[in-house]
């Protein structure tokens, strides 16, 4: 048997289809001229009138379709922006892409949603010759509104707001639904494959702070991706080719003779890296040796790919230690990878006549970029600029992604630009069909301001930063005499929910394309918008049920049988903030910043403490402490509370304790 769900989205999806059609045609029998004699009038009005019946009878089972759809969540502004749009096509028919504006009302005493469309539409008017007034504009969109489950009322307010009131009793069965089906994005359109690039440190240099943004970032967009839906790859673009692993081949012939039979105990890389470029630097001899090992490298010496390989793998081992400590998943592609596609790259922008000499190296440039693109040195060798091309490619036409997200910081904006443009000039793409974008980050600071170095000047080993995650977490937990009352295994795992959370959450919480602060202080404050403080609320939500004695099983029952009441404020306030998770996914998904997720789930704590210290959830004998009534109702709200966060904190990479 087919999943229910899936085959009422698709006929939703197909009525919506024909629904559109329909209202085209009734459009057009609204104006009868040119259509031929005036005997036909009494036929196309009948038919008019069949075609209306119909439309409003398909609109009455979509309606219903869809409040039986209850296994994902309704995202309620792009509900009511589809409620709206219909209504304002109502109201202007004439007026060709008008504006559609709906938001979260600021003040309750409003109501809960606002459309904002009314001004604008005036504004467009005006510039047509039509003088209206907002207000009248917004008064003949409410007329129109057609009948829907969620709005209750709507009242205009100032030049032209229209205050929507939504309908307690729906709000009350999509949050039923949530606590009975979990928390279940609203379903795709269609499923697609999206290429992540992030991460990508360099093969012989130690992952440092700057790489801590990249794999932060990218791998929550994955996570965002993943729980929506999508077909998400995940690649970490490494540098694991160039020149310098000439340099690095003949130091390992040097210091380590037997390379090929022992394998050489090379315990720091970063210090090896060091005295290679430092006789790189120094020694002619050695220099023109390690130019040499390059062209053996290149053209698949097998000696020279085992030293490759045993460098490339003691790299390895270190970033698999920061991924683990991250809980990172993601596919090494390096640079290597795409080596044998560049000279086809080269060739197809040839063979299109879009190559230039210049000085020797061969260039391209795009439409609209200030500098080319170098696709061939001078000396014949391929560049950064070759390895994106021949990269972007592949993800286009074998990977046959439909989203491409570069992760990195935002100096190499420029460059990614320009090889956009390049892959858009030479029919790669099309910008309308297929999402290429960068997303780039600011640089982390020290407390200082200044980019953030150990205090001789040096770059922050990344693994150094995460340990002095796990000290600074012990160290408040014990503060707070954790190591009293956890035991020796739940203390460790809240040391590490606590120190790699905080630091994740430091930096999604700041918007990507800033700088930030990076402060082990700030992020382990258990007060404010911080991982510590959201960590501690979500702790705390999930007791309240264990306190009362009420299971799993029991919840799950009350779930099936209690009406979720929203007769109080902050109910009300609190059970409309849980479902705006699906509009906050979706706003992260339009712009990929994920600062947006974390102020949701800030704002859904504190809101969710106004509603505990006004509505009494468990009422206990003041005198034995003995629970005496459970308010059942405000418990599911508990629970459903901490579903979202928890799915926040997925989302986020943050891995939450029963016990802190």
């Amino acid at each position: 048997m087919g999943d229910p769900v899936a085959g009422y989205t698709s006929r939703i999806q197909q009525q919506e289809l024909e629904i559109h059609s329909l209202t085209a045609e009734l459009e057009s029998l609204k104006n009868p001229q040119g259509l031929g004699l005036s005997s036909h009038l009494d036929g196309l009005r009948e038919e008019n009138a069949k075609l209306k019946y119909r439309l409003n009878v398909l609109k009455r089972s979509l309606q219903e379709e869809r409040s039986q759809c209850s296994k994902t969540m309704m995202n309620i502004n792009q509900r009511l922006q589809e409620i709206f749009g219909e209504a304002i096509r109502e109201a202007c028919p004439d007026l060709e892409n008008p504006p559609l504006a709906v938001t979260p009302n600021q003040q309750a005493k409003f109501g809960d949603y606002q459309c904002n469309s009314a001004m604008a539409m005036a504004q467009m008017m005006k510039s047509k010759g039509l003088k209206v007034n907002p207000r009248q504009i917004a008064e003949n969109i409410q007329q129109n509104i057609p009948d829907n489950e969620l709005i209750e009322k709507t009242e205009i307010a100032g030049p032209g707001f229209i205050n929507v009131h939504l309908k307690r009793s729906f709000v009350s069965k999509l949050l039923t639904n949530l606590l009975l089906n979990g928390v279940q994005p609203p379903p795709l359109e269609s499923k697609k494959k999206v290429v992540v690039d992030f991460s990508s440190p360099n093969i012989a240099k130690e992952m440092h702070v700057g790489h801590l943004r990249s794999t932060i970032i990218g791998d929550s967009m994955c996570r965002l991706f993943e729980f929506l839906g999508y077909d998400v790859l995940r690649l970490n673009h490494v540098g694991d080719w160039g020149t310098q692993f000439g340099m690095l081949i003949a130091h390992l012939q040097d210091k380590f003779p037997n390379y090929l039979t022992v394998s050489p105990p090379i315990g720091d890389l970063q210090a090896f890296y060091k005295e290679s470029k430092k006789r790189f630097d120094e020694e002619e001899d050695f220099k023109k040796r390690a130019y040499q090992c390059v062209v053996k490298l290149q053209s698949k010496d097998p000696a020279f790919i085992k030293g490759w390989n045993l460098i490339c793998d003691v790299s390895r081992n270190e970033f698999q230690k920061v991924y683990n400590c991250l809980d990172i998943q993601i596919i090494e592609r390096g640079e290597s990878f795409y080596q044998e596609k560049m000279t086809a790259v080269v060739k197809e922008f040839e063979a299109k006549g879009l190559v230039e000499m210049d000085e020797g190296r061969k260039i391209v440039f795009a439409p609209g970029q200030q500098i080319p693109l170098t696709v061939v040195k001078s000396d014949g060798g391929y560049t950064y600029d070759t390895s994106d091309l021949a990269a972007l490619r592949h993800r286009l036409f074998d990977e046959k992604a439909d989203i491409i997200i570069y992760v990195t910081d935002s100096g190499q904006g420029t460059h990614f630009q320009v090889v956009f443009a390049a892959a858009q000039m030479i029919g790669w793409y099309d910008p309308n069909v297929t999402r290429v974008e960068h997303a780039g980050f600011g640089v982390v600071l020290g407390e200082d301001k200044k980019k953030f170095k150990t205090r001789s000047g040096d770059t922050v080993r990344l693994m150094d930063l995460l340990d002095e995650g796990l000290k600074r977490s012990m160290e408040k937990l014990k503060e707070k005499d954790r190591d009293k009352v956890l035991s020796t295994e739940d203390l460790t795992k809240a040391q590490r929910s606590v120190a790699f959370g905080c630091i994740k959450y430091a930096d999604l919480s700041h918007n990507r394309i800033n700088d930030y602060v990076f402060s082990f202080d700030k992020m382990l404050d258990d007060r404010g918008n911080t991982a510590a403080y959201l960590l501690y609320a979500f702790t705390r939500i999930r007791s309240i049920a264990r306190l009362a004695n009420i299971d799993e099983a029991a919840l799950r029952k009350a779930a099936e049988t209690t009406e979720v009441l929203l007769e109080h404020d902050k109910e009300w306030k609190l059970g409309k903030c849980l479902l705006r998770f699906p509009e906050i996914l979706q706003k992260i998904l339009d712009d990929l910043l994920l600062h947006t997720l974390c102020d949701y789930l800030y704002e859904l704590a504190t809101t969710f403490t106004e509603f505990y210290d006004s509505c009494y959830c468990i009422e206990k004998d003041r005198q034995t402490g003995e629970v005496v009534k459970v308010n059942m109702w405000r418990m599911l709200l508990c629970d459903a509370t901490a579903a979202i966060m928890a799915k926040g904190f997925d989302i986020l990479g943050i891995n939450p304790v029963s016990r802190m």
